[in-house]
Parts: C-alpha cells; sequence; structure tokens
C-alpha cells in the first residue's frame, strides 16, 4: 500500500484536488481519506476477501449483535474508487440485518458515494461482491 492508503495525509489538498479533477464527488473524496472504516475485527462473526479483475483486493469482517450488524470493517489494497467504496457499504450496513445487507447493489453504493470515474465503478461491483460473498458463507455455515 501507498502511505496515502496507510495514513491520511496531514494536508490533503492536493489530494482532494487530483480526485475532483478525476471525477470523484466529495463524499467519495471525504471516504478515501478518512477511511473511516478502514481495518479488522478479530473476533469477526462474518469475514470474506476477493481480488478484483484491476487486482485491487479487499477484505471484510462483520460482527453481528442481536441479529444486526453491530460494526464492520474492510482491508482495502487499491485505488480511491475501491477504498470509497468499501467505506460506503459499511455505512450502508452498519446496524442493518443481514437481509437488508444482501438487498446492497451498486446502484445503492454508487447513490451513496455520488460520482466516481466510469472506470471506477467495477470498484463498487467489488466491494458489493466481498459483502455478498461473506454473506453466502455465513448463510453456509448458520444453515449446517
Amino acid at each position: 500500500m501507498t502511505q496515502i492508503q496507510t495514513a491520511a495525509p496531514t494536508d490533503t489538498r492536493g489530494v482532494r484536488e487530483m480526485l475532483t479533477a478525476s471525477g470523484y464527488s466529495k463524499k467519495a473524496i471525504d471516504y478515501y481519506i478518512s477511511k473511516p472504516h478502514m481495518g479488522q475485527i478479530p473476533d469477526a462473526d462474518i469475514a470474506s476477501e476477493m481480488t478484483g479483475s484491476c487486482g485491487d483486493t479487499m477484505g471484510i469482517t462483520i460482527k453481528m449483535e442481536n441479529g444486526l450488524v453491530s460494526d464492520a470493517k474492510y482491508q482495502v489494497m487499491g485505488c480511491a474508487g475501491a477504498i470509497s467504496a468499501a467505506m460506503a457499504v459499511v455505512d450502508l450496513i452498519k446496524g442493518k440485518d443481514l437481509d437488508y445487507a444482501r438487498s446492497i447493489n451498486d446502484g445503492t453504493v454508487f447513490q451513496v458515494l455520488e460520482e466516481i470515474p466510469v472506470k471506477k465503478h467495477h470498484c463498487i461491483q467489488l466491494a458489493v461482491k466481498t459483502l455478498q460473498k461473506a454473506l453466502d458463507a455465513y448463510q453456509l455455515r448458520q444453515s449446517a
């Protein structure tokens, strides 16, 4: 990972300008810079990892409490699109049940991000597919 991806820079003006010029919304840029849900939950109930067609890799860990997602975190080795998409997914699923989490799709995440470059839409798909893979594995484990 690059320094920008592992730690938020103290002066983000240049990064914000570059991402704005590339077609990212303020919301997507804020997710990328602050990375509010980046990390791993050590005692997670649900976990999954995927690598996208572009080589970006994501892992998700989810903690459940009383049938609701109490916490979720992504580890992302990828671009601004991948990181912002993953952070948006967590905001969408926290406090919700697994049926709602399963209903999350690319369009739902795109609405949260407001705008990312067209050539980065596959990043949204990767974040959603990583979530779906984790939910599928959890469901299989619960039904066994």
